[in-house]
């Protein structure tokens, strides 16, 4: 099963990179068996070492075959691992000659992974473990016929294996740890993120929960203001003055606006009052959204293009609604001669550009988009909207990105998959 987006991979990395050092392991042991036996002319029990190396090929296999399905690797999962490397290394060095082995050095390469890998108590473990086995090979191993002739330098069999195994060391160290260590800046920038979005998303609960307080306080005096304008459009001297008349049922129509302002907080907040949810599709949806707009603001210019394709059924989203109202708002701030909006299908997503022709976004804009309070407006709580918007989006499982068009002005862009909105059908029911 592949992991979700949200998973830590870090330890699934990290044990793929053993994997990799043990098939590195498995190659090179068998290089320096053969060269050697055949080419020193050293003997060397082949029958018992190759056994060794084909346990450690068989453990490699299987866990090539069992972390292939993507799981979570644990602390102790990684901790037996290196156990395996251990063992099988005081395997190799036990039938060729215990500690006189110049590839005895390589136990400090274990260690040191352990201790990039593991936490403390599995390290104190492992080095207590590797330490037992060097003190092990020296009583128990079986002797190697190999001249030490130190004095000899390079020319000595056992120098020469000692440089060997340095250079392996080094180099299989540089090249892992750098490995390993991107692996842990990655999941520290990923912890990162979390407490970012942890702290955000605690952020907009608390403006939910100030912006439905609000919205239950506001409902009673808007109830109360539209009696009063009621009356007072059947009293004599209002309803024979035309302008009065013309004025009070303005005065109406902006409170009937925000009662439906208030209507909407509550349901994005999911209080719904009792109504019952709106079947509509994507083309309506968008197309009844964009009336309602240009009606109830003062745009010169909208410039909207519904390239959808085949109609999807969805449920209308009152959040989405909200959320692209607050979008061409800011675009129509920006720029009140000239709004665009465009609406298109890409794949298993529903994409829906809004452009502007205003001065565009600061480069330290962009750079922290959808911060809280990342504002050029230059007033106090500035700087939500596109917040909320990013953060709407996110919840729908989409995204959104902003750019400075060529030409000018400024264009953002939502995309939302349509899996978080369409209609799920339900199964017909036999009687």
């Amino acid at each position: 099963m592949p992991p979700s987006p949200d998973a830590d991979a870090t330890g699934l990395k990290n044990m793929q990179q053993l994997i990799q050092l043990r098939w590195i392991a498995v190659v090179g042991q068998v290089a320096t068996i053969g060269v050697v036996h055949f080419g020193f002319g050293i003997r060397l029990p082949l029958e018992q070492m190759f056994a060794a190396l084909g346990f450690l090929t068989i453990f490699n296999l299987v866990s090539l075959w069992r972390w292939d399905r993507h799981e979570d690797v644990t602390d102790m999962e990684l901790f037996v691992a290196l156990l395996a490397d251990v063992g099988t290394l005081t395997v190799q060095l036990y039938l060729s000659g215990g500690v006189t082995n110049p590839f005895i050095f390589l136990f400090l390469l274990q260690v040191c992974l352990g201790a990039v890998l593991l936490g403390p108590r599995h390290t104190r473990i492992l080095i207590a473990v590797t330490v037992c086995c060097f003190v092990g090979l020296t009583v128990f191993h079986r002797p190697l016929e190999m001249p030490l002739e130190n004095g000899r330098g390079l020319a000595s069999p056992y120098v020469q294996g000692l440089l060997i195994c340095f250079v392996l060391n080094a180099a299989l160290l540089a090249v892992f740890m750098a490995r390993i260590h991107r692996n842990l800046r990655a999941r520290d920038a990923r912890l990162a993120a979390l407490r970012q979005r942890a702290a955000e998303e605690e952020h907009i609960v608390r403006m939910g929960l100030l912006a439905s307080g609000a919205a239950h306080e506001l409902g009673t005096p808007l109830a109360t203001l539209s009696v009063i304008l009621g009356d007072w459009q059947r009293m004599q001297p209002f309803a024979a003055d035309l302008e009065l008349r013309e004025e009070i049922e303005e005065m109406q129509a902006q409170v009937a606006r925000c009662k439906t302002i208030v209507t909407g907080i509550l349901l994005s907040a999911g209080e719904a009052r009792g109504e019952a949810t709106v079947h509509t599709t994507v083309r309506d949806f968008l197309d009844e959204l964009v009336a309602e707009w240009r009606e109830s603001r003062s745009v010169q210019a909208l410039a909207y293009a519904n390239d959808f394709g085949d109609d999807v059924p969805i449920v209308s989203d009152s959040a989405l609604k909200q959320t692209l109202c607050n979008v061409l708002d800011n675009a129509l701030e920006a720029s009140p001669r000239w709004v665009g909006l465009a609406a298109s299908r890409e794949d298993d997503q529903l994409v829906l550009t809004v452009t502007d022709a205003g001065p565009g976004f600061a480069p330290e804009m962009l750079a922290q988009l959808g911060k809280p309070y990342q504002s050029s407006k230059g007033r106090p709580g500035g700087g939500l909207g596109l917040f909320l918007v990013m953060n709407v989006a996110r919840t729908l499982g989409g995204s959104v990105s902003a750019r400075n068009r060529p030409e000018g002005g400024a264009a953002v862009t939502l995309r939302l998959p349509l899996s978080a909105l369409t209609v799920e059908e339900e199964p017909a029911h036999g009687h």
